[in-house]
């Protein structure tokens, strides 16, 4: 008899943060996850820093099929347009790590359409206040 499969509570993106995790960490970074609370919200899964290479903010995305939630649509840009870079990554390859290296390409996956406006943003706050 099979065992029943256990949804992971973490969602499917989970899995690819931990080995993307373990993979950074091999190539001498220091990785902490990013765990945003009610007045945290919307901030990238992981913060990675190396001596050499500096620091980068990862937000890991499951390639086929992603989304983004409102707290990020308004805080990515927010966090972008102070100067702080967020690079997508999707899996734990050479690949994907030499992405690290070019310039942050969260506008290959969240367009600029899609964000949110100040209106939007106060409709967010309300909604955290009730």
């Amino acid at each position: 008899m099979d065992k029943p499969r256990l949804k992971n509570k973490h969602g499917k993106e989970f899995g690819i943060q931990a080995e993307v995790v373990k993979f950074l960490k091999t190539r001498g970074w220091h990785v902490e996850r990013l765990v945003g609370g009610a007045f945290q919200s919307g901030l990238p899964d992981l913060f990675a820093c190396h001596l050499k290479f500096g620091f980068r903010f990862i937000e890991i995305k499951y390639e086929d099929s992603y989304h983004f939630t409102k707290a990020q649509k308004w805080k990515f840009p927010l966090l972008v347009a102070n100067g702080c870079g967020i690079w997508i990554l999707t899996e734990a390859s050479e690949e994907q790590y030499d992405r690290l290296f070019k310039e942050p390409n969260l506008w290959d996956y969240l367009k600029r359409k899609d964000c949110l406006n100040v209106k939007e943003l106060d409709n967010i706050l309300e909604e955290m206040e009730e």
